[in-house]
């Protein structure tokens, strides 16, 4: 596999609100030339315990065969901020490899303070499309880990920008991701280069987003144990 291969952190399969199976997920993303991808789909307090167990059989059981590194993860969703520690936990101890906080896109009417509970959580790895993130909460992220997403699907990535800025004033780790829902959503290396530079980065930030912090994410993710968390 080569070491500059695309890595997309934020995908959704038919277990949420998905068009495709993992296995075509993760056939076309490798015919694209990933190296790796995260499923992870919308979950609640009403799913969590089904989605986890149907991603952990489909890691476990059908990803034989495939030059694509999977993992296994969710993005909780919609929650209330003050739920979002108990089932980052939860999801954890379930087994789930990634757990992704859907952040405060200006595009859709999610909860003031989930940002800020996100990055205060030692259990979330990915804060999604965090829209505009204060730089407090930026620097918390950076402390605690938490990477935070530069978005390609539309919407979403209206306040790339501002999102880029407040991850470098604070240190904070940076990713480019889809948000995959159909195919169309898919995109190459190249594309992910361009929403990079088009959020401000510079060419080496572009890098370390893309290549260098995607794979480190992968890294954690596929080195703890199952129903463990580590740094």
């Amino acid at each position: 596999m080569h070491e500059d291969a695309r890595v997309d952190l934020h995908t959704h399969s038919l277990f949420s609100d998905g068009a495709l199976l993992p296995s075509e997920i993760l056939r076309r993303v490798e015919a694209m030339g990933y190296g790796a991808l995260a499923i992870t789909d919308h979950a609640d307090a009403s799913n969590l315990d089904e989605l986890v167990t149907q991603l952990l059989r489909f890691f476990r059981d059908g990803v034989a065969g495939f030059g694509v590194t999977f993992v296994p993860g969710v993005e909780l969703t919609h929650i209330p901020p003050s739920q979002i520690a108990p089932l980052a936990r939860r999801a954890r101890r379930l087994g789930a490899r990634l757990i992704v906080v859907h952040g405060e896109t200006p595009v859709e009417p999610v909860a003031p303070g989930t940002n800020r509970a996100a990055v205060e959580c030692p259990d979330v790895d990915l804060l999604a499309h965090p829209g505009f993130i204060t730089q407090a909460e930026a620097a918390i992220a950076a402390s605690n880990g938490v990477a935070l997403e530069l978005s390609a699907r539309g919407g979403h990535c209206l306040t790339n920008g501002h999102v880029a800025l407040m991850a470098r004033a604070s240190g904070a780790r940076l990713v480019v991701n889809t948000d995959t829902h159909t195919p169309s959503d898919m995109i190459d290396q190249a594309r992910a280069r361009l929403v990079a530079l088009g959020a401000g980065l510079t060419e080496e930030e572009a890098h370390t987003a893309l290549i260098t912090t995607a794979w480190e994410v992968v890294a954690k993710a596929l080195s703890s144990p199952p129903g463990h968390h580590s740094i």
